[in-house]
């Protein structure tokens, strides 16, 4: 397959209508669901609390993400501060609730993406990014006329609006997005969010029509493609059933990546919902793990008994087979 980004091959017209497009979108803000109208432009803060500057909180070569995305070298990671979903639970709140973090110009962050490829990592991985898309797009043209020539990944809730994933065609290859609630009733209490469930699946297959299903380079290093993370909260109050279920009817199961992620630990306000004040257990990640299989799914599951966040592969019991993408 081809490896070469797709980012590469956009002309500086397609470039600056991105660009333009992206920040007529961000004053008054309507980059997520939440569409707070927030004229950030002129200094004003919405729902996330972002302004008109980049905000990041920490950017290093990532070893502990899914075993395609890490490799060998790492995942060139950006966590970008604020959040436009808000979690109750997050395992990130320090980032996304307590607002950690500090500006950094679009020059700055594209001089951070090119460090971090001189060190070696496999990609760029924008963490929580939407709500700074138009400087993040600036950002990678920057990078990219200066030399950076690794994939991006796109690393978000999966609360997101098609419109502006729409500008990310041709810059992003790899969508690394979340499917957290299969029901409102659980994203209305944890995060407010009373439509996560409609606004998240028409985000997915906007990304999978965009970059289809996760592809390899021949060291199985993921190049382009779609995977979903997912994870199991106690109680089955992330209703996980309905999410496999919905990826089941909608797309060749084969075609679809699932990273079931069993490393939910009660953080941040998570104690103020009894029914999420413990991790999970054995008897509740198993089954999920089973159905996956039983869907035909690939991807990547988690030995819960060891609580370190690594992953295994994958639900088709090829742990020892090399990756490949169609």
């Amino acid at each position: 397959m081809k490896n070469t980004p797709s980012y590469l091959f956009l002309s500086q017209n397609e470039w600056n209508e991105k660009i333009d497009k992206a920040f007529s979108l961000a004053s008054p803000c309507i980059l997520c669901p939440r569409k707070c109208m927030a004229k950030r432009l002129e200094g004003q803060i919405g729902f996330c609390r972002a302004k008109d500057n980049l905000v990041i909180s920490s950017i290093f070569p990532h070893h502990g993400e899914e075993p395609p995305i890490s490799g060998t070298n790492g995942s060139g990671t950006i966590f970008f501060t604020y959040c436009s979903l808000k979690c109750c639970f997050c395992q990130n709140y320090q980032i996304s609730h307590q607002e950690e973090g500090q500006a950094y110009s679009v020059e700055q962050l594209a001089e951070k993406m090119l460090w971090l490829q001189n060190l070696g990592v496999h990609n760029i991985n924008l963490v929580t990014p939407t709500h700074f898309l138009p400087w993040i797009i600036k950002s990678i043209k920057t990078a990219s006329e200066h030399g950076l020539n690794i994939p991006i990944v796109w690393n978000s809730s999966g609360y997101e609006l098609t419109q502006p994933l729409q500008l990310l065609k041709g810059i992003i290859d790899i969508y690394l997005p979340d499917m957290k609630y299969g029901d409102n009733k659980s994203s209305f209490r944890y995060c407010k969010a009373k439509d996560y469930v409609e606004i998240n699946k028409l985000a997915i297959k906007e990304m999978f029509k965009q970059v289809g299903p996760l592809k390899f380079d021949k060291n199985g290093i993921a190049k382009r493609g779609l995977c979903i993370r997912h994870l199991v909260l106690p109680e089955g109050k992330s209703f996980s059933e309905k999410i496999l279920l919905f990826l089941k009817e909608n797309f060749d199961p084969s075609d679809i990546w699932i990273s079931l992620m069993a490393q939910y630990r009660p953080m941040y306000k998570a104690f103020e919902f009894p029914e999420l004040s413990r991790q999970i257990t054995q008897q509740e990640y198993e089954p999920l793990k089973n159905l996956c299989e039983e869907y035909g799914f690939n991807g990547f599951f988690q030995e819960i008994s060891d609580l370190d966040d690594k992953f295994c592969i994958d639900f088709k019991k090829r742990k020892h087979e090399p990756l490949t993408g169609k």
